[in-house]
């Protein structure tokens, strides 16, 4: 097979949730573990870290591989879902697996894994901790898909476990309270294995204090009002609360003998971007007019970017806005500014909104603009009406992020 031979079978034969959505939720863990079986358990005796959380997860993960790099150490890094390559999901080093190798692996599993009727998210993960056993990792930063109990990823066990926090999202599969979803966070809390839980409010953070308890787990809740001693390359104070998580993280792995210089750390949350490939997180395109794209696409995560759209500079703001069509649109909608020129759009996925009811809902909420095609048209359109001392952003899905990189 070829490589987009490959990919196109990937994409064509297996339920994809970013894709099409609850259709490709698996709620269990079987298929992982029969697909672990199949390939010879590469996942135990990974030595690794394991992300969860609502927002900040992606984030959190790119930081700690960027330092544990700096540190001397061949790191894997999953994450998931990737923007304009699929390979963006599998790292050794900052570096994407090659082509031959994703196109090897299906070759020789496929026939095993058909009869399993993996999703493409369980195939993901089979293929990572696959590669990162064939090259000898020293350690790998896992980050889970959605949730954590019930995650394809939670078969490790891990050297510390890593929950960014808990906020409203995937409330049809994870609750329909924060403490609901934070049990589901928390269900990648193992025996004896440490906890860093960055940020929680009192109900939440008993939920984990109850599940560490249960486990025997050191458990962690991280000071978000300590001074940061190394500044990272990514932008805003949410951007600090991930780097305050990433370096409890990182105390713990020293605690347990993991060689990791301070200089190490200030250059890896330094190098984030360069070591890693991170992408999408206020991300800078253009200067004239100021052009950022921000992967934002739930309540907590556009409440962080309307704050960041208030510490910059600008006369106008346009924003690009396209959504999935599973999202609890009120109260997303709720949190973006009313004095915006809207560009609405859908991302070329079946999941996303369409742009016309993404435009009705939205006038209920006094945001107004205009529907678009496509994403790049409505990209275009804002970026030719904008002038020099504008704002232009383009925010809402990871999807229609992907689309204007």
């Amino acid at each position: 097979m070829t490589y987009p031979a490959t990919l196109a079978y990937l994409y064509a034969q297996l339920p994809m949730f970013q894709r099409i959505g609850k259709a490709a939720y698996k709620a269990d863990l079987g298929n992982t573990h029969a697909l672990m079986e199949l390939l010879g358990h590469p996942e135990q005796g990974l030595r690794c870290v394991h992300v969860a959380g609502t927002n900040g997860k992606g984030s959190t993960s790119h930081l700690l591989a960027s330092a544990l790099q700096e540190a001397g150490y061949r790191v894997g890094l999953h994450t998931s879902p990737h923007l304009k390559d699929f390979r963006e999901r599998f790292r050794i080093n900052g570096t994407m697996i090659p082509e031959a190798e994703v196109v090897r692996f299906v070759e020789a599993y496929r026939s095993g894994f058909e009869p399993i009727q993996a999703s493409f998210f369980e195939w993901g993960v089979a293929l990572a901790f696959w590669w990162f056993r064939q090259e000898q990792v020293d350690i790998a930063v896992i980050e889970t898909g959605m949730g954590g109990r019930l995650d394809s990823t939670n078969v490790v066990t891990p050297e510390v476990s890593v929950i960014t926090n808990v906020g409203w999202d995937h409330m049809d599969f994870l609750g329909n309270t924060l403490e609901a979803i934070a049990g589901e966070k928390a269900g990648i809390i193992k025996r004896g294995v440490p906890a860093v839980v960055g940020e929680a409010e009192p109900s939440i953070a008993a939920v984990f204090r109850r599940k560490a308890e249960t486990e025997g787990a050191e458990l962690m809740l991280v000071d978000q009002q300590e001074p940061l001693p190394y500044p990272s390359a990514l932008h805003g104070e949410h951007q600090e609360r991930n780097a305050r998580t990433a370096l409890a993280a990182l105390e713990i792995l020293a605690a347990k003998g993991w060689k990791l210089p301070t200089d190490a750390i200030r250059e890896g949350f330094a190098k984030v971007i360069t070591n890693t490939g991170l992408r999408g997180r206020w991300e800078v395109l253009d200067r004239q007019p100021l052009t950022i794209a921000d992967v934002a696409h739930n309540v907590d995560g556009l409440r962080v970017v309307r704050g960041m759209l208030g510490r910059t500079p600008h006369r106008q703001l346009h924003i690009v806005l396209g959504m999935v069509n599973d999202k609890d649109l009120g109260r997303v909608l709720a949190e973006l500014p009313k004095e915006a020129s809207y560009y609405f759009c859908k991302a070329d996925i079946p999941r996303g909104l369409e742009a016309d009811v993404l435009r009705t809902q939205a006038a209920t909420h006094e945001l107004h603009g205009e529907v678009f095609l496509s994403v790049r048209a409505a990209f275009e359109e804002a970026r030719a009406q904008a002038a020099s001392d504008d704002l232009v952003l383009v925010t809402g899905s990871v999807f229609v992020v992907a689309e204007v990189l």
